[in-house]
């Protein structure tokens, strides 16, 4: 069967994906190995502590954390991360969540950094107290929270500061970690989608972050539906209990030595409130073969991959240039200028009124751009949507 021809028989239409690795556009492509070792896995029974096991290795080794899990998707990496904050390694917490009384359950969380994503602490039963007012994005002035406001916040009911990961983000992250390591506060940091560059793999943990989450189904290739959370070993064994099966007499139970600190529990907690955001043996070997690869691939020749496809676009427009991403080194991009906003609409449009439709990013759109992203395009769509472009953005 050819790819696509399953979708073909179901009646779902085919699209053309030069938005990215948008979630609502359903994420990205796999490379023909990780397709193969997902399908291998699927003709075999594990115990999957011990799959987990085998990808905190791989994590740990591209990461540099003590250990790693792969989790569903990096929404599922942040509910498991702010859970293995508050519960730590105490089963009777992680019973009770996200009924958080009697422990620190409050993420303290630079104003200016959140999103719709970091709903993700408060479905573990996390509190968000938010911090700084940011007139350098309202526009009265050119000020962000500072270190001494989120110190000063910290109190016996925090229980992790939660950090954004970005270019722009204020304080810094060495920063945050120095005050949180200071008051024995965990830093858990959302880098969902900071890659590339490859370098991000390790940068965070490198700065102190205790616990740090990424998007497998994104840059690295893996399967939609799954996400890393890499970090400190007794807080991802917390994660990791908190998700798992635990339908078995506890004696039978023995965590392997990436997660040796679940040998030390009371007791094995219930069936935890990660339950629900479990990961298949399918999943986690994807996103382990799609890991190596990407740790492995030398970022130039990845850069020259994305660019040979978009310039396969050049000339299908004159208002069509090839510019990098600003906010991710290496990613070249293929912008598209309008007059204004109301044209980029109409050209918008248009692309997505047609069979297959074609959707670009329109992130820019109220500055009249839209832009072409070759991450999750298929090479042998590139003359559809060059002709596309030519149609609707002459």
């Amino acid at each position: 069967m050819a790819a696509g021809d399953i979708l073909a028989a179901l009646g779902v239409p085919r699209i053309i994906n030069g938005y990215g690795t948008n979630t609502r556009l359903s994420g990205g492509l796999m490379a023909p190995e990780v397709v193969a070792a997902m399908a291998d896995a699927a003709r075999a029974c594990v115990e999957m502590h011990h799959l987990q096991a085998a990808a905190s290795r791989a994590i740990s080794e591209a990461t540099g954390a003590e250990s790693g899990i792969v989790t569903a998707g990096a929404a599922a990496a942040l509910m498991l991360g702010a859970a293995a904050c508050m519960a730590r390694l105490d089963p009777a917490r992680m019973n009770r969540l996200p009924d958080t009384a009697g422990m620190p359950d409050e993420f303290l969380v630079i104003r200016s950094q959140r999103n719709m994503y970091d709903r993700a602490l408060r479905a573990a039963g996390g509190r968000i107290v938010e911090v700084g007012i940011p007139d350098r994005f309202s526009g009265p002035g050119v000020r962000d929270a500072s270190a001494g406001e989120l110190a000063e916040a910290i109190t016996d009911r925090t229980a992790a500061i939660f950090h954004l990961a970005g270019e722009q983000a204020e304080p810094t992250l060495p920063v945050v970690v120095r005050i949180a390591h200071a008051r024995g506060i965990p830093v858990l940091v959302d880098a969902a989608a900071q890659l590339p560059p490859a370098d991000n793999l390790r940068r965070f943990i490198a700065e102190g972050a205790d616990l740090v989450c990424f998007s497998g189904g994104k840059a690295i290739g893996g399967p939609q539906a799954s996400g890393i959370l890499a970090g400190r070993r007794d807080l991802v064994s917390s994660a990791l209990v908190q998700v798992l099966d635990l339908d078995l007499p506890e004696a039978q139970f023995v965590a392997p030595a990436e997660f040796a600190p679940l040998n030390q529990l009371r007791f094995l907690p219930h069936h935890g409130i990660g339950r629900t955001a479990k990961t298949g043996k399918e999943e986690i070997v994807g996103l382990i073969v799609a890991l190596r690869r990407f740790a492995a691939e030398d970022p130039a020749a990845r850069s020259a991959r994305w660019t040979a496809r978009l310039k396969a676009l050049e000339g299908a427009s004159p208002r069509g240039a090839l510019v990098p991403d600003g906010a991710k080194p290496g990613l070249p991009l293929f912008e598209l200028r309008f007059a204004d906003a109301a044209a980029a609409a109409r050209a918008d449009a248009a692309l997505r009124a047609r069979d297959p439709a074609v959707h670009l990013d329109a992130s820019r759109i109220r500055r009249g751009m839209l832009a072409v992203n070759p991450i999750a395009l298929d090479d042998d769509d590139l003359p559809l949507l060059a002709d596309a472009i030519r149609e609707c953005c002459a």
